[in-house]
């Protein structure tokens, strides 16, 4: 069978939601960063596309902003509802999005956009969304080698059908000038970039295990190499950054861009 990143997603992705929210709520300050850095505030209208569980949303609200939020996977949509009760939210593709043209004063996607099967076309739909001086927000992982979740993703991925692929022209979306490139050919102005450093801690093996297994191309992974397998290479991933006690601790870098239309 073949697979593109797109196939089956939104049913993969909600496998189990309660275990991406813990994902989601490790990952809370680099959205607080994003949403600062696109100077969220009172009166926005916010768009996240590939909003998973709603925790960016959560935050954007609490700052004064109405948000919209758009996801494939609808199990991931029913803890984002619990989360922000008001929220306009929707399942939907990033390719396609199903909002009128300058709607939006702000965009958000945060590790999504690399995951369309058409980049140019994902962020194409976010600027056209966006009114006239909206802002969109984008973050992704940073330079792989201050990444260190990136080895049990690794490990993960080397099961799937078909190669992770980079953005359009080469190189990694952290790289100086990727951004920029994909946003300008969007119509977009890229206005300013940075890097943050988070990491994540998980409790226990236990925990580790059930957020990479709640993670959509897991799913696919172990369609191909089987659960065991899978398994078995996370935890040989994991193991360099386990401590005596049984924690598991990845420091990990994030890359963002601002851009205006």
């Amino acid at each position: 069978m073949e697979h593109t990143i797109a196939v089956d997603q939104g049913a993969l992705w909600s496998t189990d939601p309660e275990g991406w929210a813990i994902e989601d709520d490790l990952a809370a300050p680099v959205f607080a960063a994003v949403v600062d850095a696109a100077s969220v505030g009172t009166g926005d209208h916010l768009l996240e596309v590939g909003c998973a569980t709603g925790r960016l949303l959560e935050i954007a609200a609490a700052r004064g902003a109405s948000v919209v939020g758009l996801d494939a996977a609808a199990g991931l949509l029913e803890i984002a509802r619990r989360r922000v009760p008001h929220a306009e939210l929707h399942v939907g593709d990033v390719q396609a999005l199903p909002y009128r043209d300058a709607t939006f004063d702000v965009v958000v996607g945060c590790n999504v956009f690399q995951f369309a099967d058409d980049v140019p076309l994902a962020f194409g739909e976010a600027a056209r969304v966006l009114k006239p001086g909206g802002r969109l927000a984008v973050q992704m992982w940073g330079s792989p080698d201050r990444c260190e979740l990136l080895a049990v993703m690794g490990a993960v991925a080397q099961f799937l059908p078909f190669r992770l692929p980079g953005p359009p022209g080469g190189g990694n979306y952290s790289d100086a000038g990727v951004l920029e490139r994909l946003t300008a050919a969007a119509g977009l102005r890229p206005l300013r970039t940075g890097d943050l450093t988070c990491a994540f801690e998980y409790a226990d093996e236990a925990q580790l295990l059930r957020v990479i297994f709640a993670a959509g191309l897991t799913g696919l992974a172990v369609r191909e190499g089987g659960e065991d397998a899978v398994r078995a290479a996370a935890l040989a991933a994991a193991e360099p950054f386990r401590s005596a006690t049984g924690t598991y601790r990845f420091a990990n870098e994030w890359h963002w861009l601002i851009a205006e239309r």
